[in-house]
């Protein structure tokens, strides 16, 4: 099943900064190509969900993602390892867009509860491997295989972005094309 943009909602889990800098990757490149993908989604009028865990302790939103969401977006705050355990936030889930993007940190603890659980309650489920990052990468690849063995796809930021675009005739393809194009890849300085 392709990820269309009518029907998707992307959520952005725990991207803070004491968190990221204890992440394998913590890198400028991963910092940038969430950037992009949050920059994606509201260009394409989808709505965007972000979480905060215990922002007291693990700090704000790092300021790439900050500074590319729109003004006025509030980030949601939990102390919760699911953000569906939380009821603001399981609120914010819910509605008519049944194809969930995860994007995140901790990939084996967070980003692994909230997309099990939003599978379970019967939503499309597509968590961005190359958008999620753990203190180590045995615990995120862990998670990864375990999340894809249950049922919850994975996709990569790119292949997510040009599923929403659908082709090069949408009037957005040019500048996320370019801003593709120009990000530094998966891999290279993770």
């Amino acid at each position: 099943m392709l990820i269309e943009a009518r029907r998707s909602l992307l959520l952005l889990v725990d991207l803070q900064t004491r968190l990221h800098a204890a992440m394998t990757p913590s890198s400028a490149n991963f910092l940038a190509r969430i950037a992009l993908l949050a920059r994606a989604a509201v260009a394409l009028d989808i709505p965007v969900v972000v979480t905060r865990q215990y922002p007291r302790g693990l700090g704000p939103l790092v300021p790439e993602l900050a500074a590319a969401l729109p003004e006025g977006l509030r980030p949601l705050d939990k102390m919760t390892f699911s953000c569906c355990a939380d009821q603001a936030i399981a609120n914010a889930l819910d509605g008519d867009r049944d194809q969930i993007v995860v994007a995140g940190i901790e990939t084996h603890v967070c980003v692994l509860q909230t997309a099990l659980d939003l599978h379970a309650r019967g939503r499309h489920v597509y968590v961005l491997s190359d958008a999620c990052a753990s203190r180590s990468r045995e615990d995120r690849d862990q998670a990864l295989a375990r999340m894809s063995r249950e049922g919850v796809r994975l996709a990569s930021i790119e292949s997510t972005i040009f599923e929403w675009l659908r082709g090069a005739t949408h009037p957005r393809f040019r500048d996320l094309a370019r801003d593709i194009r120009d990000l530094p890849r998966a891999g290279s300085g993770d």
